[in-house]
């Protein structure tokens, strides 16, 4: 026998599913449940990803035979953040006598994105499978904004909806759902800067094209929220870039175009109209209705602390304004109610607080119930900890380009503004994003150091080849 036959691989058992496919499939999971419950299937299947994301991970973990020290590293690091996370949620979950089932759905709201990145980040790809990756993100993007285009046509233009003319329709794939528009003018934003950046093979002018589009998703939708945190990202990321006096100066210009050309359109295009909403100083400062609508859960959540452990630990999972606690108890309470979950006051008081200003139903800008509030509320100040700890680990070690950069930091003001931080739509397609791009500068890393080495060998053989023929 050959040394070739000895050393062929043996044939993949009929059936077998790579790590990769796997991950896709969960992906799509989050991605289309909420078109399958509107073409009638369970509203159960919303509830499917928080299976196969974990599983697709365990998968992921279980599999890998990576040897690269730092791949190890980061994954050691994010199974630690992950503890630490999960471990201060069952103090919380113990000390405020919360339902197990709240525990579980919390630790997954949060924590799903960064099992994502773990389930990437742990195996090595090699070009093949990160081609059939992006190769799937892409085809992911373009259906959310084909969709919610089709959706302009027929419910804005057309007028065939119950509330026709109602941007807030204009879902994308996330039809129907209470912030569907958001969710799917962020995915669409998203996608549009890593088609543009990522996509080199296609020309220029459809890159640029495509991230039009998806920038003219965002204003017919009137997702506002979504310019506002990629502006604050932007702004964050430029404020990482000061140490670098040419960096900073190029940021920085680009900045104040930009600035001076939204302010023009914002005054004289109709379709940034709905910007000049905020435009309302008379709402701001220490008593301006805005501020206090937007602080309501701050300062209504100490009201209910029973001793000091309640500041580290929070009031407990889903009993503040988190999702869990702000929207999905309420929503799914039928279903989850007989398997233990547990409901707190204050997550009614919050919402009173909404319904008695002028302002709550005017932009989720202004709502009280935003993701690091809930953070805050559920599992104090060591659960910010912990959640900051996580996003330092990726931060640190992943994001090491500038879009990954900028789509970290926005997502860290998107808190700021409402739940997306806990919108696993969203916050899944970033973390693919993120882990795409670590793995693919990993390959470019990796194929220098091979390049190199296949230089370092090549003289080696020349020097050789020279001194023979001296002798």
């Amino acid at each position: 026998m050959s040394d070739r036959e000895k050393l062929k691989l043996p044939p993949k058992p009929k059936g077998y599913i790579t790590t990769s496919t796997l991950i896709i499939f969960a992906f799509g999971t989050v991605f289309f449940s909420r078109s399958l419950d509107s073409l009638g299937a369970p509203s159960t299947i919303n509830f499917l990803h928080f299976a196969t994301i974990p599983f697709a991970c365990v998968v992921a973990l279980t599999q890998t035979r990576t040897k690269n020290r730092h791949q190890i590293f980061v994954t050691w690091a994010l199974l630690a953040g992950l503890w630490a996370l999960l471990s201060v949620m069952l103090a919380s979950t113990i000390i405020n006598e919360a339902g197990i089932i709240n525990l579980v759905f919390s630790f997954l709201l949060l924590g799903e994105p960064f099992l994502m990145v773990l389930a990437l980040v742990c195996v090595p790809l090699c070009e093949r499978s990160l081609h059939k990756f992006r190769v799937w993100l892409i085809r992911f993007g373009f259906a959310n904004l084909i969709v919610a285009y089709g959706q302009f046509v027929l419910f804005v233009i057309l007028g065939r909806h119950p509330k026709p003319g109602n941007p807030d329709y204009i879902q994308g794939v996330f039809y129907h759902s209470g912030a569907g528009h958001v969710v799917s003018a962020s995915v669409s934003m998203t996608f549009g800067l890593y088609y543009l950046v990522s996509a080199k093979t296609v020309p220029l002018w459809i890159r640029v094209g495509a991230a039009l589009a998806t920038f003219y998703h965002m204003l017919m939708a009137d997702a506002k929220q979504v310019l506002l945190a990629f502006l604050g990202g932007g702004i964050l990321l430029l404020v990482t870039k000061l140490k670098s006096v040419g960096e900073a100066i190029k940021y920085i210009t680009g900045a104040i175009v930009f600035g001076g050309i939204f302010y023009w359109c914002m005054q004289n295009v109709e379709a940034f109209s709905a910007f000049n909403t905020w435009a309302r100083p008379e709402i701001y400062g220490p008593e301006g209705e805005a501020t206090l609508l937007k602080t309501a859960a701050i300062r209504l959540i100490p009201t209910h602390y029973n001793s000091w452990l309640n500041a580290l630990f929070g009031l407990g999972p889903g009993h503040t304004v988190s999702r869990l606690g702000g929207w999905m108890l309420n929503a799914y309470w039928n279903l989850l109610s007989p398997l233990g979950a547990t409901r707190h006051v204050v997550s009614g008081q919050v919402w009173g607080a909404v319904g008695a200003s002028w302002l709550g139903n005017q932009s989720s800008m202004f709502s009280p119930l935003f993701g690091w509030a809930g953070i805050w509320g559920d599992f104090g100040w060591l659960g910010l900890l912990a959640y900051l700890y996580l996003s330092w680990v990726v931060w640190q070690y992943i994001c090491l380009d500038d879009l990954s950069r900028f789509l970290l930091l926005s997502v860290l003001v998107f808190g700021l503004i409402f739940s997306q931080m806990e919108e696993p739509g969203y916050m899944l397609f970033v973390a693919i994003v993120v882990a795409l791009r670590w793995q693919e500068q990993q390959n470019i890393k990796a194929r220098r150091e091979r390049d190199a080495k296949q230089a370092r060998l090549q003289l080696l053989q020349e020097y050789r080849e020279s001194l023979q023929q001296s002798r």
